[in-house]
């Protein structure tokens, strides 16, 4: 082992289940608001529930399920967005000591058939019509499948109504039998390659994180004196959706729900709930990123934005130096740049997030280091952080006052990390998994000795900081030899405005390759911009984009060695999404399937490259014969 990262103790254990969490608030601050949901579909107005109003709901709901048989042990799916009763459904099931399986309400039929057979649910609660439907289609091969309850239908007033002579006391007696180490969740893994696994987790395992969050870093969540409040609108059929549910009913801060990840729903919700604290994943920060930029060229603003974006990365870089130890912090002109661009500019972005972030995190992958240092230089900073499906959540943070863009932070007191020496991140804490559901052999593959193989390449630098390169799975083996691992490259490609995915390819090639989706809104905002003249404007609107994502794969290819660099692209008409089985449901790319979707396209992309003359790298890469022309 190469690196080794050890984190002071963590918080106090727990003693109970998820569920308490809900009771002793209701107990302890009967009135705080914990929920809020809207008052219609769609409503700007939101309605605040009380914490006692919350376990009311939770018993009442508890007691229905106990009639209607689920018992400890018991697993229940979930096959639904992030809404309000998603929260009351989990925690209802947790305090009868029952397992919730998370499903994303997007999953095929066959996707939807093996979790659930896989997990041997007794029950099912969906949305809609479609998703019972598609559980209908199934329940033939789920013998165990007893209960199907659609919440479009009020199957939660029903279930309430069922219960209604169960006593209270049942609720309580199975709720505090529940131990830390039951089983709580069977969180399915996004399945990138080969069937989903079942990871099941504990309510130890999924409260450790949120604890340790809450105790280092709660006070950051809202300005002194403020309640905090978080919009939810990641899936909680993932884990980092989870996290959030739990970081917020533990910690007293106000959750409100959006399901719909559209970028005017989203936009509408955040400036009607005013969020204190942001949670999302890169794709979202970079979205909004790319609408300030679209937004401000419409105005004619562009070139001002561009300024006020540069200046604010200068900032934050001159403030992260300082907080380092590395440097004096931002000089007279840059302050003064800072100060105006604040009047003029950040002042409004800030207000496009509801007026009220000050802080925010994301997850799921790496974050690249210029647009977290453009976040912290218009007023919001971003931690990056670390986790996966198999810890419950994060195992890093960024450590307050130390900061540092670029990495995912430091390991979470009380979890251990190391680097192996072919570079992969070993993890050892209380929020390990339990191992998968009916796959020994995976476990055994996983865990070892105690330590979780995560899967992920990365290094720890003499600080405790992790930086994440990308998966060992992904690494691409050019027939060279070169290794390259794809993160970085297509991090940076997904920078520029007009770039909305990349995937790299290369195995077994002379060279490293990208194929490239374009960004919709963008696109036909840069369409609209380019002024060309004469009858052959589609063609030269072609050669225009072909050169402008040029520029982009030379930008990228400045942060990496010759030999790692993309020498020859493709731009696809289409994006990839779940509907072509190319994106899991955690928007995580399925590159084995990409790369057989798109095998004609990619030799087409290396011959093409075979016949271009030797060029110096700029002139090569923005040199595109016919055969590039996916618009023909």
């Amino acid at each position: 082992m190469r690196d080794f990262a050890v984190a002071p103790p963590a918080v106090s254990p727990l003693t109970g289940g998820l569920a308490d969490s809900v009771f002793e608030t209701a107990a302890r601050t009967p009135t705080l608001a914990v929920l809020a949901r809207r008052r219609a579909p769609g409503s700007a107005t939101w309605d605040e529930v009380t914490a006692v109003e919350l376990r009311d709901e939770v018993v009442d709901l508890a007691k229905g399920f106990v009639a209607s048989g689920i018992s400890p042990g018991h697993r229940v799916a979930i096959m639904a967005r992030t809404r309000y009763e998603w929260t009351v459904l989990s925690y209802a099931l947790w305090a009868v000591g029952a397992e919730v399986v998370p499903v994303y309400p997007t999953s095929s039929r066959d996707q939807v058939e093996w979790i659930l057979r896989d997990s041997a649910c007794v029950g099912v609660v969906v949305e809609d019509e479609q998703s019972v439907m598609t559980v209908g289609s199934v329940c033939a091969t789920l013998p165990r499948l007893r209960h199907v309850w659609q919440l479009d239908t009020g199957a939660l007033d029903a279930l309430a109504r069922r219960g209604e002579y169960v006593p209270v006391t049942t609720v309580d007696s199975l709720r505090r039998i529940v131990l830390p180490d039951s089983t709580a969740v069977i969180a399915y893994t996004s399945g990138t390659s080969g069937r989903p696994l079942g990871c099941a987790l504990s309510h130890r395992s999924l409260a450790s994180p949120c604890d340790t969050l809450l105790a280092g870093w709660g006070q950051t969540a809202a300005p002194a004196g403020e309640q905090a409040s978080v919009l939810a609108f990641l899936p909680f059929s993932h884990v980092y959706g989870l996290m959030i549910q739990g970081l917020c009913l533990r910690g007293g801060i106000l959750m409100g729900h959006e399901p719909e990840l559209g970028a005017e729903s989203l936009s509408a919700a955040l400036q009607s709930f005013r969020p204190t604290y942001l949670y999302a994943v890169p794709s979202v920060f970079e979205k909004i990123y790319k609408n300030f930029l679209r937004v401000a060229q419409e105005a004619g603003r562009g070139a001002l934005f561009e300024r006020a974006a540069e200046t604010a990365r200068d900032f934050a870089a001159a403030v992260e130096r300082s907080r380092l130890g590395r440097g004096s912090g931002p000089g007279f002109d840059l302050r003064l740049q800072h100060a105006l661009f604040e009047r003029t500019v950040y002042r409004r972005l800030r207000a496009a997030l509801g007026g009220r972030v000050h802080r925010a995190t994301s997850g799921g992958s790496p974050l690249h280091r210029d647009l977290s240092l453009f976040y912290e230089g218009i007023g919001v900073y971003v931690h990056d952080g670390y986790g996966l499906t198999e810890t419950s959540g994060g195992v890093t943070m960024q450590p307050l006052g130390r900061e540092r863009s670029g990495t995912v932070g430091q390991a979470l007191p009380g979890t251990d990390i190391r680097v192996a020496d072919d570079g992969e991140i070993l993890v050892r804490g209380p929020s390990v998994f339990q191992g998968y559901v009916n796959d020994e052999g995976a476990t055994r593959a996983a865990l070892r000795g105690g330590w979780l193989a995560t899967g992920d390449l990365g290094f720890l630098d003499n600080d405790g900081y992790l930086t994440i390169t990308g998966r060992k799975k992904d690494v691409i083996i050019t027939s060279s030899g070169k290794s390259v691992a794809p993160a970085a490259l297509e991090q940076r490609l997904r920078m520029h405005p007009l770039v909305h995915q990349a995937v790299v390819v290369g195995d077994n090639r002379p060279c490293v390759g990208a194929l490239i989706t374009l960004d919709p809104d963008f696109l036909a905002h840069w369409r609209g911009n380019l002024t060309l003249y004469g009858e052959s404007r589609e063609a030269r609107e072609e050669n225009a984009l072909r050169e402008e994502i040029a520029r982009a794969v030379a930008a990228a290819n400045s942060t990496v060695s010759r030999s790692e660099s993309i020498r020859a692209f493709r731009i696809l008409p289409q994006p990839f999404d779940q509907t072509n089985g190319l994106l899991t449901p955690s928007m995580k790319l399925r590159r084995d399937s990409i790369v057989r979707h798109y095998a004609a396209e990619i030799e087409a992309m290396y011959q093409a490259r075979a016949r271009l003359p030797r060029q110096a790298p700029t002139e090569e890469i923005l040199s595109w014969d016919d055969a590039d022309d996916v618009f023909r």
